[in-house]
């Protein structure tokens, strides 16, 4: 019982100094180490993000030209770049 007692107290002694840290962090979880010099980090970087897809408004085609000349003609209705100004017909499908 005082053995697993010890070992408590102890691992909360370890727990408490481990995380007690003067200073704040930059925001990059980072600090410089005073007392041994240097650069000290706390946290792992942030992941990097995915590339962003491209919805509908970010791609426009000014006609069916510019369509072509990107490779996305035939544009159909839901597609990135689809407007009703490339499809003539109405049926769906621009630049056909």
């Amino acid at each position: 019982m005082f053995g697993s007692l010890a070992l408590a107290v102890a691992s909360f002694v370890w727990a408490v100094a481990a995380s007690a840290h003067p200073g704040g962090l930059a925001a990059d979880g980072c600090h410089n180490d005073r007392k041994n010099g240097g650069r000290h980090c706390h946290r792992a970087p942030a992941p990097q993000s995915e590339p962003r897809q491209a919805s509908r408004a970010d791609v426009y085609y000014a006609n069916c030209t510019a369509a072509r000349a990107a490779g996305a003609a035939p544009i159909r209705r839901g597609d990135p770049g689809y407007a009703r100004h490339l499809d003539r017909d109405g049926d769906g499908v621009g630049c056909e």
